[in-house]
């Protein structure tokens, strides 16, 4: 199923590891972030929106460093206003998959009701990108962990959404920090995990400046049944991410080399 979301096949000899881009925004300028991502070793890319970049400069920097787009953070109110440029933009650099990444305070959901209003705008979204040829997910953080009458908001939003109008990116330290179980989450939709953003999270006291977050492998999460979920659950694929690094190019490539590890083992 989810081969089919994306409209980019993987020959055996490609990876499932790609890198999303928030992750170099403050090294130097767009170029330069994507000439770091191609030298840590990426091929594939996770996009924030169009990088201020219009379609032929994006086209040309892609083709430069031989970078392919996997999706691409949109959020939901650019998509109620701006689809079709937005559509048209990502068909245009070969992308077929957008992640509604982040909900701002003053227009999240604070109950139960409002959670399951706001699924069906993602529901209907998602059925509208469909139609477009276009796939849709959404980028959780802590706050869908908290519970309305025992269930999550991020259940809330699975529950009232069709399995063909939206699949799940799930940020597995982000789900751990709002106390819920990473391996738990991808075993329950299995089919629906489109992929996972994956950073793990130190302890108090580590990496306090970088917001704790640490590469995937060196945390506090277990990664071992992380994957073993990921790979039974058919997630297609795992996105380094780091909210605030302090030294970027460290980060990335110690946590490439960690996840091609932890997927060797659980091929």
């Amino acid at each position: 199923m989810m081969a089919s979301m994306v409209g980019y096949a993987r020959t055996e000899a490609q990876d499932d590891i790609a890198i999303q881009m928030y992750t170099l925004r403050n090294v130097g300028d767009t170029d330069t972030q994507f000439a770091m991502a191609k030298k840590a070793g990426f091929s594939h890319v996770e996009l924030v929106g169009d990088h201020h970049l219009d379609l032929p400069t994006m086209q040309e920097t892609l083709k430069k460093y031989q970078l392919n787009v996997i999706a691409s953070h949109v959020q939901l109110s650019a998509l109620e206003s701006e689809r079709g440029k937005i559509v048209a933009f990502n068909k245009g650099i070969g992308n077929s998959h957008l992640v509604v990444p982040w909900i701002e305070v003053n227009e999240r959901p604070t109950t139960k009701q409002g959670w399951i209003d706001y699924a069906k705008r993602l529901d209907r979204m998602g059925e509208t990108l469909r139609n477009e040829g276009m796939s849709l997910s959404y980028h959780n953080h802590n706050f869908e962990m908290k519970k309305y009458d025992d269930v999550t908001a991020l259940d809330l939003i699975m529950m009232h959404t069709h399995k063909n109008n939206l699949s799940l990116e799930l940020d597995v330290a982000w789900a751990a920090r709002g106390g819920q179980d990473p391996a738990s989450i991808i075993a329950t939709y299995s089919g629906r995990i489109y992929a996972i953003h994956a950073k793990d999270n130190a302890a108090i006291g580590i990496r306090d400046d970088e917001m704790n977050f640490t590469p995937a492998g060196e945390g506090l999460l277990e990664w071992r049944s992380i994957i073993s979920a990921g790979r039974s659950s058919g997630v297609e694929w795992y996105i380094v991410e780091h909210d605030a690094p302090k030294d970027p190019w460290t980060i990335i490539t110690t946590s490439r080399h960690n996840l091609e590890k932890m997927l060797q083992k659980h091929p």
